[in-house]
């Protein structure tokens, strides 16, 4: 393990973390209310290992066999750790089965179709052993509709509030709450006060789903004053580091 790399690790996740105090504390919020998703995508398991010696809990992958690899060999190397795997990014409903046996929460659910390919794999791993607990989801608000970036907007039979009932029907899932980037085109104070009254709109017809997880390394300052409880950062924690996808 390389020490060098641990302290820069440790400057880093310093640095952030001080960054989401002080966006909290201008905003007049605690800081406990802001949770902290390292985003170790294309960087390797001994990173993972120094994060969770660090004290952070939860990361985010988002190719299906990468993820996979890595999950077992943060396994191997921190054997008492018990980290929270997140899927960020798209998820392929050909990927869905892979994700299964170590996936907590996807966080990027925007069609019907998805939806129902979790639902009817999740029965499959629990009969197979491979899984107890229903996945936890949430559901990809899109700010200016642009399919590339995937997203669904917030009304209409294949928008948002649609696709939480879709959601809440299945009992192999978990509706959480939503998530959302903004365009880097966008005037952020616009994007993430849209986003914000989406996640109010969400919240008045289903309670439970209080997660608002918008804010990444650039933008998490402007996120946060927004009402954001989780914040994705990958680039500002891990720095450029990237390895093959395997």
């Amino acid at each position: 393990m390389s020490e060098e790399r641990r302290a820069e690790l440790q400057r880093r996740l310093a640095a952030v973390r001080g960054r989401i105090e002080a966006a909290c504390a201008a905003a007049g919020r605690d800081a406990r209310e802001v949770a902290l998703l390292a985003v170790t995508k294309t960087v390797p398991a001994a990173d993972v290992a120094i994060l969770l010696d660090l004290g952070l809990a939860a990361f985010g992958e988002n190719r299906a066999q990468e993820a996979a690899a890595k999950v077992g060999e943060v396994a191997r190397l921190r054997p008492l750790a018990d980290p929270a795997w997140h899927f960020v990014g798209v998820l392929q409903r050909n990927k869905v089965r892979m994700v299964l046996p170590w996936v907590t929460r996807v966080e990027s659910v925007d069609s019907a179709r998805l939806v129902d390919t979790l639902a009817t794999a999740i029965r499959r791993a629990r009969d197979e052993g491979v899984r107890k607990d229903p996945v936890r989801v949430l559901l990809q608000y899109s700010v200016d509709g642009d399919p590339a970036r995937g997203g669904v907007r917030l009304e209409g039979p294949d928008g948002l509030l649609a696709l939480a009932e879709h959601v809440a029907g299945r009992a192999e899932l978990q509706l959480d709450g939503l998530m959302s980037v903004a365009p880097l085109d966008a005037d952020p104070d616009v994007a993430f006060a849209d986003i914000a009254k989406a996640a109010v709109r969400l919240r008045a017809e289903h309670p439970g789903a209080t997660e608002l997880s918008a804010g990444m390394s650039g933008d998490l300052d402007v996120a946060i004053r927004y009402g954001s409880t989780g914040v994705r950062v990958g680039t500002a924690l891990v720095g450029e580091r990237r390895i093959a996808s395997q």
